[in-house]
């Protein structure tokens, strides 16, 4: 029996569900599902520039998961590019965290959540 699949932290919902080539309507075309962890996951990597071990921490998965979880969404993605098929972007085992911050001092790029925050402050 395969264990569960632990609750990733995603921190930005897609205001766009579906994405498709220009040339066809969308009921015309075969769509290929992206779970929002794997657009958190390519969010992170790919636009973000983050190290596979920070965005794993950011999302509260192990390394070896956030790897997993990027090939998937490479693999989807390049289908849909060279094959002509439409993304749907859509749930996956995930918990939103809107509350994310950055730290834009001096090109810092920390992020933390508000979470964390209130835990800094009752360590205190």
């Amino acid at each position: 029996m395969p264990r569960p699949k632990k609750c990733r932290r995603v921190c930005h919902n897609p205001s766009e569900v579906f994405y498709k080539p220009a040339s066809a309507p969308l009921k015309e075309l075969e769509w290929v599902p992206l779970s929002l962890d794997e657009l958190e996951a390519v969010r992170l990597r790919d636009l973000g520039g983050l190290y596979q071990e920070d965005a794993a921490r950011s999302m509260n998965i192990s390394r070896q998961t956030f790897g997993n979880i990027l090939n998937s969404a490479h693999r989807k993605i390049a289908d849909c590019l060279v094959n002509g098929k439409a993304i749907k972007i859509e749930g996956g085992p995930v918990a939103l965290d809107e509350h994310l911050f950055t730290c834009k001092k001096d090109g810092c790029g920390r992020r933390w959540s508000q979470h964390d925050s209130e835990n800094e402050e009752k360590k205190t």
